[in-house]
């Protein structure tokens, strides 16, 4: 079972996401709760996936979300918003959020999106992706952090950014999903990083992913296999 805390001011959100997650077989809603219990709830419960109220009138959803990253075994924490153009968003991204989940997401898709989550993966909306991977300049510090990857790391960092959960990316390079999470850490460490999404935009920050691009659409044009996008789109996983 995937357990799931919601924590929103608002009781009707609340209990209308803890209604549809209920639903599904494999998840179970073991705490609702608003701001100020957040971070209680959490050391209590031990939740696998927290879905955080970016915006909150009695605690900022980004001072709950560095307290819940700060604990020694923090669950995934993803963001609840109304707005997938939220200038927020980016700012919890960055504080370790693993992507963000619009409040009015499609009830059959909000159990995928909760599972793509557990498994690893990262849930964003297509403007969200468009602008992690935005074509700026490399910088010059991010790119010799990057640098200090294997190949093989340096292509499952590729692959993180696309949002594919290790299982997915294990299936797509002939690893076991075992040997993903051993390369996975690996990259945080050696890049300084605490979540999957900060290491993506860095590797956007480097210009991996803009290279990694141009190199597909090279085989694609040379007829070695279709040129892909970059991150996938909120309800793509």
């Amino acid at each position: 079972m995937i357990r799931v805390q919601v924590v929103d001011d608002e009781a009707l959100v609340r209990s209308g996401f803890e209604l549809i997650l209920g639903a599904a077989p494999d998840i179970e809603v073991v705490a609702t709760c608003s701001g100020a219990d957040a971070v209680a709830a959490v050391e209590r419960e031990e939740p696998d996936v927290v879905l955080l109220d970016i915006r909150m009138p009695d605690v900022d959803g980004l001072t709950v979300l560095r307290a819940v990253r700060a604990l020694p075994q923090p669950p995934v924490v993803a963001m609840l918003t109304t707005f997938d153009a939220d200038e927020y968003v980016m700012t919890a991204l960055r504080s370790g959020a693993a992507g963000f989940v619009l409040k009015d997401t499609e009830p059959e898709h909000l159990a995928q999106l909760v599972r793509t989550l557990a498994a690893g993966g990262v849930v964003l909306s297509p403007k969200v992706s468009g602008a992690i991977l935005r074509p700026d300049a490399p910088d010059d510090e991010d790119t010799s952090r990057v640098g200090l990857l294997t190949d093989r790391e340096r292509q499952v960092l590729v692959l993180v950014a696309e949002g594919l959960s290790n299982a997915d990316i294990g299936a797509r390079v002939h690893l076991s999903a075992g040997t993903v999470k051993d390369h996975v850490s690996a990259i945080l460490t050696k890049l300084r990083v605490s979540s999957r999404v900060q290491a993506a935009l860095l590797a956007q920050s480097a210009g991996l992913l803009r290279a990694d691009a141009g190199r597909r659409d090279g085989d694609a044009r040379a007829g070695r296999g279709p040129a892909t996008g970059g991150a996938r789109g909120e309800t793509g996983r």
